[in-house]
């Protein structure tokens, strides 16, 4: 049993620092962009990762006190909306040339990051000792998803700003 609480507890230390790195990568990301709307974005997955730190943090007191698992409310999902942040976008500026090649550099790197942090917590989920620690990386995993998908969102409405209004909007000409 000891084996098992030294490998959650190491593995609460690599998620710990995974979430400060991407915070820190938010944060320069949102500092460099040249768009409002990519500034609040990254702002937006930089608290995401500040909050998920927090949970890490209580989840590593908790089994360094208790030697158990505790119980995490993680609701998957929830959240600011992201379509109200793109829906905003549509009168301001989309960046051009170098600024945005450098926009777009940052979302790539940030899809990887969040690929490879998703896939973290979906190995930490089939591993999982408890029901509650199973829960916590699945919740986990999904909400690095939604990160995933809302930065393909925004490199969507960088390369073709009105074919992504176009298709969030679902406009249709019905023939009638």
């Amino acid at each position: 049993m000891k084996d098992e609480q030294d490998k959650t507890i190491e593995a609460l230390r690599f998620s710990i620092q995974m979430e400060i790195d991407g915070k820190e990568y938010y944060q320069q990301a949102s500092r460099e962009s040249s768009g409002k709307t990519g500034k609040e974005l990254f702002q937006w997955l930089a608290g995401e990762e500040d909050k998920h730190r927090r949970k890490f943090e209580q989840i590593y007191k908790a089994i360094e006190a208790n030697k158990a698992w505790p119980e995490m409310d993680m609701q998957p999902g929830k959240g600011i909306k992201l379509s109200t942040l793109f829906s905003k976008a549509k009168n301001k500026a989309v960046p051009k040339g170098e600024a945005q090649q450098a926009e777009l550099n940052a979302i790539a790197k940030a899809m990887e990051m969040e690929n490879k942090t998703r896939d973290f917590y979906k190995s930490q989920n089939e591993e999982a000792t408890y029901e509650a620690e199973s829960n916590f990386y699945k919740a986990l995993a999904m909400e690095e998803m939604g990160h995933y998908l809302a930065l393909v969102d925004y490199r969507e409405y960088l390369i073709d700003p009105a074919g992504w209004f176009r298709k969030t909007e679902h406009h249709s000409l019905d023939g009638g």
